[in-house]
């Protein structure tokens, strides 16, 4: 074993968690300011990623980018590549640097993203404005979860990962809610805002503290004094992530990460194009909708409030985390870690066979919902298995590792998911072809605005909103896209199960105390 690393061969077997009120007791000071930092940025950074499909197929007489999906896949690809890979390689930078220091940066280059998006509305503008929040947002990560790994120990970290989760989501709910609202009046004040909510972190960071920065500092000194060889910070990531027991679970949970981008990237499209939310409306407040203020704002809804926006209905996800996460963490540490994340894989699954098959509205609330019990399931514990095999000096490295699932996974689906979509389910290319159908001429479809197809439709056929809609619907697939992911699902479900049998099988060929140990253990 090298110089450089403590002495993780001691056996970090499962350790009991303690009970729900115990281990909310036992957070730290630390671990909820950490939680309003995150909180913080996953409000401005859910205010363009929620709205951000509806942004770019917004005609530009709107004030959308105008747009097919296909081509906003191009950005949502490079924007995961970045997002996702950066941490890989920096993730060990706020290891030595120091989180503080990492984090203060990191907000920095958000800002500057999100003004990128607001005083540039074209493609490019929001190609290097999404470009460099990536960028910004990959710096952040790591030295977040590193200190929460730091600030947690091995018997509270499942409500510890619970509750953090839930506190994300209480930014991941108001972000959309703020965002729907605003771009109601110009797509540039949604951008302005979250550059503006984003700098609340440095009010933040004067109250935070870096847990283990003196040990950090010392064990620095040594490295600098020769005491302890350390190598170059790309080859000691390298040799960490060569490691089996860590690349392959990656990989096997990559699936996960592809369905969860998809929920995100493409789903808001499918309700804004094919799901009539006013039913929803209707049902709740009856005929002719509400015009209660607090309603429209937390349902999400349009001003008039007749209709529930998609990023308004698709937040039901973050509400429902938002609420009863720490339940459900509460729930999941009495399980195995890889079997919660194959449930909850499943679960995730089983919502998005919903989606697919069925257009009405509360569906898509129900499939919504149980997409939520799967994530909360899946995704926590997933960060918390990494954050407990890590060697104490390298947490965030091995956090900024799990950025490499999540890579692979919204890299494939930031450019398959929207092109699938387009391919299967594009409600604009259904119109032209229609509008070719019923006799408008080529170059009367060629002159229409990218994103107005169906506005042309429907005053070119005389025909109501709803019976054209429905008609689309009825003699086109839609689903198919569904069912596409829904495979990579099941794909991923059975990896990790496969995986968590090598682990274990791995485990008892070894008679030594070793990190597969650790695998088994938290198998």
């Amino acid at each position: 074993m090298n110089n450089q690393e403590e002495n993780h061969s001691t056996a970090v077997t499962d350790a009991k968690q303690l009970g729900l009120f115990a281990a909310l007791a036992s957070l730290s000071y630390v671990f909820w300011v950490l939680g309003g930092m995150e909180m913080v940025e996953r409000l401005a950074f859910y205010g363009v990623k929620a709205t951000a499909t509806l942004y770019a197929k917004d005609p530009v007489s709107a004030g959308g980018l105008g747009i097919t999906l296909s081509k906003f896949g191009i950005i949502l690809s490079v924007w995961a590549l970045v997002q996702s890979f950066v941490p890989v390689l920096t993730g060990g930078l706020a290891d030595r640097l120091g989180y503080k220091e990492t984090i203060f940066l990191s907000t920095v280059i958000k800002i500057l993203g999100y003004l990128l998006m607001a005083f540039f509305p074209t493609f490019w503008g929001f190609f290097f404005g999404a470009v460099v929040l990536a960028f910004g947002t990959g710096i952040f990560k790591p030295g977040i979860q590193g200190t929460l790994v730091k600030a947690t120990n091995r018997r509270n970290s499942s409500m510890a990962w619970g509750v953090f989760y839930q506190t994300v989501n209480i930014g991941g709910f108001l972000g959309p809610l703020v965002a729907a609202q605003l771009r109601q009046l110009e797509w540039k004040y949604v951008f302005f805002a979250c550059a503006a909510i984003i700098s609340i972190n440095f009010i933040l960071l004067l109250l935070y503290k870096e847990p283990g920065r003196e040990d950090r500092l010392a064990f620095r000194q040594k490295v600098l004094a020769g005491e302890i060889r350390q190598d170059a910070l790309w080859l000691d990531s390298l040799k960490e992530f060569a490691k089996p027991e860590l690349w392959r679970y990656l990989l096997v949970f990559s699936g996960f990460w592809f369905m969860f981008n998809a929920f995100f990237d493409v789903l808001p499209a499918h309700i804004d194009d094919w799901v009539d939310t006013s039913v929803i409306v209707n049902d709740l407040f009856g005929e002719g909708g509400t015009r209660n203020s607090v309603a429209i704002f937390f349902l999400g809804m349009d001003q008039s409030g007749t209709f529930i926006k998609p990023e308004g209905l698709l937040n039901l996800n973050a509400g429902l985390i938002m609420l009863i996460c720490f339940l459900v963490a509460a729930y999941s540490a009495t399980l195995k870690a890889i079997n919660s994340m194959i449930v909850g894989t499943l679960l995730s699954t089983a919502a998005l066979i919903l989606i697919g098959g069925v257009q009405w509205a509360w569906m898509m609330v129900i499939a919504i919902l149980l997409f939520s019990m799967g994530e909360m399931l899946s995704s926590p514990k997933f960060s918390e298995y990494l954050g407990n095999i890590a060697p104490t000096q390298k947490k965030a490295m091995y956090l900024g590792f799990s950025q490499f699932a999540l890579g692979i996974g919204w890299t494939l689906e930031g450019f398959l998911g929207p092109y699938w979509y387009d391919t299967w389910a594009s409600k604009e290319r259904f119109s032209r072809e229609l509008l070719a159908d019923r006799g408008m001429d080529a170059g009367g479809i060629d002159a229409i605005p990218q994103g107005e197809s169906f506005t042309y439709l429907v005053e070119f056929t005389g025909e109501s909103p709803a019976k054209l809609t429905e008609l689309l619907y009825q003699t086109h697939n839609i689903g198919m896209v569904w069912y596409v992911m829904a495979v990579v699902g099941f794909a991923s479900a059975y990896g990790l199960y496969l995986y968590g049998r090598w682990a274990y099988q791995l485990a008892r060929q070894d008679n030594g105390v070793n990190v597969t140990q650790d695998v088994a253990s938290n198998s």
